[in-house]
């Protein structure tokens, strides 16, 4: 990962998943301690991101976005993590994708200078946050999505009163999914309302969300739909700049919606700005089930001979056995998400004795998780005792990564290499 200047950070020390580190250290000085997990130098639980995987997968939607003529936008609130926005950045992201105020004020803090809000902006403390970002910062290029007149109404009132733009995008939704134009006469009132701010308001582009579909011809005919509505608003000369703003995706359909989006041509330059934000470190459950999708119908995906890697992984010990046929990991509810699949347990180390960590039987699993302990089911004559070590894969890194303040980044022999914060 390249040098920024948001890594001469002082280390958190006051967290888990950490080693020994003198006083002062800076998040560029772990590079420096040699820590090493298998060593035992580092406190379990840790959160680890594999380097040679993220690298991968940074390569990876890179060549497939190239390979549709389309940009990408990541989505931040992922990860929250500023070092790891910068390294999408430098991996040709267009800009970063976030969900609220508040986020796209700390990554502004940390030099992000290019933010799609794909959610709308509500309430005058969350206005505000905005409106003082752009006025401390006039290269600070940001946009948000409406759904309603009577949120167009107090965001033109808010942003008159500031002196201020804000750039607009109409939020198209489908019926009970979540936010998003449902009718033409929803439609109809939003424009109407967009028309009476010309001063404070400007209208840049289309913006969905697919990802509440769960059938692809579902979703085609949605973002179809969608193409007609912005090629009959560019037609009405409704959108204030010359290039118009379209985008869509999620972390499970980008494939379609690059498949639909590519070549949309309305009569004047369009940036399609897809927003998958799992890809960096994927996972081993409900996204590796999108990706086999992807791989198995996508021709451009199965002709890139590879797919993404889960990268993002997580190391505790066995806390104790206390019967037979149960283990107690010390691994919790507060380190691992467990919305969209419990942990799976990959790899086995018993420190002084293994060289290298062994493939987990495939009978070892989680069967539930209290705050702080997982259960995992073991056979009677299992070879595992407490202070072995092991490796567990997630589903859905979004509600992993949230409960992590710093995460180690590590190479293939587990030295770690660097740390990156989160802000959540």
């Amino acid at each position: 990962m390249a040098a920024h200047p948001l890594r001469e950070k002082p280390l958190n020390t006051a967290t888990k998943g950490l080693g020994y580190s003198p006083d002062a250290c800076t998040l560029q000085d772990v590079a420096s301690l040699g820590w090493n997990i298998l060593r035992e130098e580092v406190s379990l639980p840790v959160a680890v991101l594999r380097q040679s995987r993220m690298q991968h997968n940074l390569r990876w939607m890179q060549d497939f976005m190239q390979r549709y003529g389309v940009k990408l936008a990541p989505h931040g609130k992922t990860t929250m993590s500023p070092a790891l926005f910068h390294l999408q950045l430098e991996h040709g992201a267009w800009g970063i994708t976030l969900a609220t105020a508040p986020q796209v004020q700390a990554a502004w803090q940390h030099g992000i200078r290019r933010v799609l809000l794909a959610n709308q902006l509500v309430g005058k403390g969350n206005m505000g946050i905005i409106a003082r970002l752009q006025q401390a910062d006039p290269d600070f290029s940001f946009c948000c999505i409406v759904d309603s007149a009577a949120n167009v109404d107090a965001l033109g009132e808010y942003f008159a009163a500031s002196g201020q733009q804000l750039r607009i995008l109409l939020e198209y939704g489908v019926e009970g999914g979540r936010t998003g134009i449902r009718s033409p006469q929803q439609e109809e009132a939003v424009l109407a309302a967009i028309a009476r701010w010309p001063q404070s308001l400007r209208l840049v582009g289309v913006e969905i969300y697919e990802g509440v579909l769960q059938q692809e011809a579902d979703i085609r005919a949605f973002l179809q739909s969608v193409l007609a509505r912005t090629r009959e608003h560019a037609v009405r000369s409704l959108f204030a700049e010359e290039n118009i703003i379209l985008s869509g995706a999620g972390s499970a359909w980008y494939d379609v919606v690059a498949d639909e989006f590519s070549g949309f041509n309305p009569g004047k330059p369009v940036d399609i700005l897809l927003r998958p934000g799992c890809y960096l470190t994927h996972d081993v459950g409900i996204y590796r089930q999108a990706e086999q999708r992807i791989q198995s119908q996508n021709p451009i995906a199965r002709d890139m001979g590879s797919s993404l890697l889960p990268a993002l992984q997580l190391w505790a010990y066995v806390q104790s056995v206390p019967e037979q046929g149960r283990a107690i990991i010390a691994l919790g509810k507060r380190d691992a998400a467990f919305d969209a699949g419990l942990p799976q347990v990959s790899l086995h180390f018993r420190p002084g004795r293994d060289q290298a960590p062994q493939e987990a039987p495939a009978d070892w699993m989680v069967a539930s998780m209290m705050d702080q302990h997982a259960f995992m089911r073991i056979p009677a004559d299992a070879d595992l005792q407490v202070g072995d070590m092991l490796a567990f894969e997630i589903s859905h890194p979004c509600l992993t990564f949230d409960k992590w303040r710093q995460l180690l980044l590590v190479d293939d022999q587990l030295n770690v290499n660097g740390v990156v914060e989160t802000l959540f």
